[in-house]
């Protein structure tokens, strides 16, 4: 059994604090002692349930200057004024931080509570009772202390803490793991179809790096004249509409109800949708399982909302907002040469120089493709890019699918575990169930698991 729970005030198991503004000069620091963390930092890669990143930094003597007070590594920090509150997101803190002004910190009395699982209390806990404001919502300390939650001993709060924390640990895992496969799949097109490098390695007499004998055979040794300027010799030089379809015709019949993904749910970073629901079809962009998805408006195109659709069922087609272009790769090129196109600095920086429109309501006409070159290879090459490269594209869709998984368990598992509805014990079900998860659950033992928490 669960132990008893005992009814507290937030402000007995945990002090708030707030952050503190700094002049712009003294912001934009890529070196220094102190990450200073703003509400949009939160959503930077790879600070999903751990600020791990910061796009600014403060060193030691400015720290002196500005009088600033870091927050510990401990605390859970979250936004406290304007729409941003109202998303109820929390961040536990990796290192000493400091935040800015529209940002607190719940620093953990740790002879009450654990801060992991503090961070899971507040991820669970509804602030909205204690906003105040209509025009700009915001919240202060003093009435977040007075919140009451229900705590386990402290023994149990670590056990709790230890199985969601293993859950969002591998979750974690997986995206740093997609992101260096990534990373190689945007090498190698950079390499190929950019740099040529393979073809300059044996114009200067060199075995082409990283290459076996077969596939450095498929490269020539010479450079020709195109309209793109020196292209591999034996490649031509193609508008990019005569070798990849730009928005491709596909059929979905209005009132389908059919996977969407909408603008938000578009990753700035990797090729794996958020979240992905069915919707009844309206009107919108559809596409199917290989095309590529670019947002053509400001700001999104700029922060590089970009997806490889591969989550649909075969022969299956979603729809999206309809400021999405589809880029549809023609054979041989593979589904995948248009993603990594569309990631290209190339292809983006040609987009955002051919926007239209007033400020702050610019898009990306599709007719300015029709002025992109492509240095398209041969059939060989192109085949030969996807035997290398289709199987980073499917380790990374598996990691995002067994995240998802993961997920949906951790959220499932939250408020069971804190409302003591579930037990950690070590015979537990539960706890069974999450070991399994945090090593990799196949389906039919993350189903099961799910299955379990339902009882």
């Amino acid at each position: 059994m669960a132990g008893e729970r005992t009814l507290k005030r937030l402000g007995e198991i945990c002090e708030f604090r707030g952050g503190q503004g700094f002049p712009q000069k003294h912001q934009g620091a890529i070196v220094g002692e102190y990450p200073f963390i703003k509400v949009s930092d939160m959503e930077l890669p790879g600070n999903r349930h751990r600020i791990t990143r910061a796009n600014h930094w403060i060193d030691e003597a400015t720290r002196k200057e500005l009088r600033a007070k870091p927050h510990p590594a401990t605390s859970t920090v979250f936004a406290k004024i304007g729409i941003a509150l109202t998303y109820n997101r929390r961040r536990l803190l990796s290192r000493p931080t400091i935040v800015d002004n529209n940002m607190m910190a719940a620093v953990p009395i740790e002879s009450e509570v654990a801060p992991l699982f503090l961070y899971y209390l507040l991820k669970a806990t509804d602030f909205n009772e204690v906003v105040s404001g209509t025009t700009l919502p915001f919240i202060n300390g003093s009435d977040l202390a007075k919140m009451e939650v229900k705590v386990p001993p402290l023994a149990e709060q670590k056990a709790i803490a230890a199985v969601l924390g293993a859950l969002d640990d591998k979750i974690e895992c997986n995206r740093r793991m997609n992101a260096t496969l990534e990373a190689m799949a945007r090498a190698l097109f950079q390499s190929w179809f950019v740099d040529f490098d393979p073809v300059r390695a044996k114009l200067d007499g060199r075995p082409p790096a990283g290459l076996d004998a077969p596939t450095a055979a498929l490269f020539p040794a010479e450079f020709q004249d195109s309209e793109l300027g020196e292209i591999p010799e034996g490649w031509t030089a193609k508008p990019l509409p005569e070798v990849i379809e730009v928005n491709p015709r596909r059929t979905l019949k209005a009132g389908t109800i059919a996977p969407y993904l909408d603008m938000k749910n578009l990753p700035t970073q990797g090729h794996s949708a958020d979240e992905v629901i069915d919707r009844q079809f309206a009107s919108g962009t559809k596409f199917q399982n290989g095309d590529t998805l670019i947002a053509r408006i400001t700001p999104c195109l700029e922060n590089g909302k970009t997806g490889f659709v591969d989550f649909l069922a075969e022969g299956q087609v979603g729809w999206g907002s309809t400021e999405y272009i589809v880029l549809a790769p023609k054979p041989p090129l593979p589904p995948q040469f248009g993603y990594l196109l569309a990631r290209s600095e190339a292809l983006r920086a040609h987009a955002i120089q051919n926007m239209t429109g007033t400020s702050g309501r610019q898009r990306v006409p599709s007719e300015c493709f029709n002025t992109f070159y492509l240095a398209v290879p041969p059939p060989d090459i192109a085949r030969r890019f996807d035997e290398l490269t289709a199987p980073l594209m499917a380790k990374i869709k598996a990691n995002s699918t067994q995240s998802r998984t993961l997920a949906t368990l951790r959220d499932t598992l939250l408020p069971k575990l804190l409302s003591g509805e579930l037990s950690v014990a070590p015979d537990s079900v539960i706890r069974k169930s999450w070991i399994t998860a945090a090593d990799g659950p196949s389906q039919s033992a993350a189903s099961k698991a799910r299955r379990e928490t339902a009882r």
